[in-house]
């Protein structure tokens, strides 16, 4: 009896130190991506790049993390997220340094290639970072990765802060990001060491479905689980049956078009925010960069209150909502030629996405067999519209306006507002759309 309760206590302090370790590791990217957002009117100008320029140089971001996501959920499901998870963030806190150089001796070549590092290390970890969280939101049985990337927009607002200060101090970007790198070392050595092995590691054959078991992509379709959710079936008629991706998957496909949206609104601020304020609204770089600590704030906010809002009221809703929070804001900030409205704007553009991103990789867990790989696939397209998409906008932004380019996102958060609805479940059988609620159907 009393070794049963020792286990106990020894399998609850290792969730717990588990869970405290991965907030660790998210709030990092969120410093680090803010420090530079925050620096790159002062980046621009030692460069004496135009908005165009900035763009081509925010490229290696999109390099970078091209690469890094497409590898990362093959990497996972063939090593783990661990290992994954630790290269990711070492490139992640090797970037700072690197960009700060290129910033220092005025060459875009050196930033991009900064930024090149950063983005393999985000588009990797953050992906494997995701399939962890997903791991343990079941475990705990609660909504856990509203907060957990409410760490992220903590360590944003925190980055902001800091980067505002240096802007207003016409700080040198060198040591500045210097000192970020540095604090990324001592926050990462610890936290990895609570990081188990072999999460989201699964054999190759059960990367697919049964083709049988997957359903036609219609609005039905979308609302109810899939064949192989409501109907168990024998082993022996699962593994009789031929298989297809689970990116296949008409629900996963939804799932995918609203992280897509709700991803892309979110990276446009990290990336373009501060210019859009300074070129597009008339503000001082410091002040622009303030507007920018506005939305991390705000997404903060939302993420660490959205866990019992979830609960409550079920992800279909939440993303709703946060869809039409975010088109709101994106509008007015792009429509409105008011520097007032726009930094009022800018709560509802950060409350919108907030929880966008999270709750959909939560469902995406949910949606069928092999969470993980699902989790993955949905990570991969959340993070190429949040990291690579946002550079591409320079481009048009050039010829059109920063302010016009933000209808671009506008644009994609509208089939949110269609498709998320369609996500309710209901019935015998069916899933719940709700972290801690017994599911029915076996996975």
């Amino acid at each position: 009896m009393r070794r049963s309760e020792d286990l106990e206590d020894a399998a609850s302090t290792s969730l717990g130190a588990r869970r405290l370790a991965l907030l660790a590791l998210f709030f990092l990217p969120g410093i680090t991506i803010s420090s530079w957002v925050t620096r790159t009117p002062s980046i621009r100008d030692a460069l004496g790049a135009s908005t165009a320029e900035m763009g081509l140089v925010l490229f290696g971001l999109s390099i970078g993390s091209m690469i890094g996501i497409l590898g990362s959920g093959p990497l996972v499901s063939r090593w783990g997220a661990r290992p994954v998870i630790l290269s990711g963030t070492v490139g992640i806190i090797a970037s700072m340094p690197i960009v700060g150089l290129g910033a220092a001796v005025a060459q875009p070549f050196v930033v991009a290639a900064g930024l090149v590092v950063f983005g393999l290390g985000m588009g990797t970890g953050e992906v494997a970072m995701n399939v962890e969280g997903a791991e343990l939101e079941k475990h705990l049985s609660r909504p856990f990765l509203p907060l957990l990337h409410g760490f992220f927009s903590l360590g944003t607002v925190i980055g902001a802060v800091l980067g505002i200060l240096a802007t207003a101090a016409d700080f040198s970007v060198l040591v500045h990001l210097l000192a970020v790198g540095l604090l990324g070392v001592i926050v990462f050595v610890p936290a990895m060491r609570h990081v188990p092995a072999g999460t989201g590691r699964v054999p190759r054959s059960r990367e697919t479905i049964p083709a049988e078991a997957a359903p036609q992509f219609t609005s039905e379709s979308i609302e109810s689980e899939s064949s192989l959710s409501e109907s168990p079936a024998s082993d022996s008629t699962v593994a009789d049956s031929p298989r297809i991706p689970v990116w296949r998957d008409p629900r996963l496909i939804a799932i995918g078009v609203i992280v897509l949206g709700m991803a892309l609104a979110e990276g446009t601020a990290n990336d373009w925010l501060p210019l859009v304020m300074v070129d597009g609204h008339g503000f001082e770089a410091a002040l622009g960069s303030s507007v920018y600590a506005i939305f991390a704030a705000a997404m903060t906010l939302g993420r660490f209150v959205g866990g019992p809002i979830v609960a409550r009221f079920g992800r279909p809703s939440v993303l709703a909502v946060s869809a039409a929070f975010g088109l709101l804001g994106i509008g007015l900030v792009s429509l409105v030629d008011s520097q007032i409205v726009a930094a009022i704007a800018v709560l509802l553009w950060g409350l919108g996405t907030s929880l966008g991103f999270p709750v959909a990789l939560s469902e995406a867990g949910d949606s069928g067999p092999n969470p993980a790989v699902r989790v993955a696939t949905v990570s991969t397209i959340g993070y190429l519209a949040f990291l690579v998409g946002p550079p591409s906008l320079g481009l048009v932004g050039e010829h059109w306006g920063l302010r016009t380019v933000l209808l671009i996102p506008m644009a994609v958060i509208i089939p949110v507002l269609i498709i998320a609805p369609l996500l309710r479940r209901g019935g015998r059988g069916r899933r719940s759309d709700r972290p801690g609620e017994p599911h029915t159907s076996p996975v």
